[in-house]
C-alpha cells in the first residue's frame, strides 16, 4: 500500500480536503501490469490526480480528475500505440461499522476551498453516486484508483485512427506505402474450386 495514496479521515475538514498527487511509473505499472489478468498496456510516463474530499450527510464525496498516458502494441499495424486516458469519477464513501464521520455537514452546505488547485467541486446528487465502503480512519485512494484506471482502458488500441493496418498478404505496413497486393477479397463460396485440377 502506496503511503503517498493514503488519506486519514481527520485530515478532511469541514471545509472538505483538496489533493493533487503524481501518479508514478511504478505505481502506474503495478496497476497494468500487477493484476491476475494482462491488460496489455504499460505506463508511457508518470500521470496526474486532482481530488477533492467532502463530508456530507454521514459520507466521504471523493471527485476526481486526472490523466494516464498509457502504450500499447496496435490492434491493427502491430507498432507502438500510446494513448492519454482522462480520467473523471465521483464516488461515496460510506464506512462499514456504524460509527459517524467527525464534522460531517449536511447535504448543500459543503464549500469548495480553494488553494490554487482547480479540483472538481462536489455538486452532484447523493442519490446518484456510485458507492463504495471502507474501514477505519483512512481511505485507500491508491485502491480507488487502481479501479477507476482499469475501467479507462480501451478494448483495443490504435497508433491513429485512421491507421490502415499490414497487407494480409504480404504483411507490409499500409501506413509506410502501398504494397501493390491483390486487396479484393476472394469469394468464400469459390474457395473450394482452387483445389481442382483440369485434366
Amino acid at each position: 500500500m502506496d503511503s503517498q495514496m493514503i488519506v486519514l479521515i481527520e485530515e478532511i475538514g469541514q471545509r472538505g480536503l483538496d489533493l493533487e498527487r503524481e501518479l508514478s511509473l511504478e505505481y502506474l505499472s503495478g496497476v497494468l501490469l500487477g493484476g491476475p489478468t494482462p491488460t496489455g498496456f504499460s505506463a508511457a510516463a508518470p500521470g496526474r490526480l486532482r481530488a477533492r474530499f467532502e463530508k456530507v450527510s454521514g459520507k466521504i464525496l471523493l471527485s476526481a480528475t486526472g490523466q494516464v498516458h498509457v502504450k500499447a502494441e496496435c490492434k491493427r499495424c502491430l507498432g507502438p500505440a500510446e494513448l492519454v486516458l482522462p480520467l473523471e469519477f465521483s464516488l461515496s464513501l460510506v464506512r462499514k461499522a456504524a460509527e459517524p464521520l467527525e464534522g460531517a455537514e449536511p447535504a448543500g452546505r459543503s464549500e469548495k476551498r480553494g488553494r490554487g488547485l482547480e479540483a472538481p467541486t462536489a455538486s452532484f446528487d447523493l442519490q446518484s453516486l456510485e458507492e463504495e465502503s471502507f474501514v477505519g480512519r483512512e481511505l485507500d485512494l491508491g485502491g480507488i484508483l487502481r479501479e477507476q484506471i482499469l475501467l479507462a482502458l480501451p478494448m483495443d488500441a490504435l497508433c491513429r485512427e485512421d491507421c490502415k493496418g499490414l497487407c494480409p498478404v504480404c504483411g507490409k505496413d499500409l501506413n509506410q506505402a502501398a504494397c501493390g497486393c491483390e486487396q479484393k477479397p476472394a469469394d468464400p463460396r469459390w474457395a473450394a474450386l482452387k483445389n481442382v485440377k483440369l485434366r
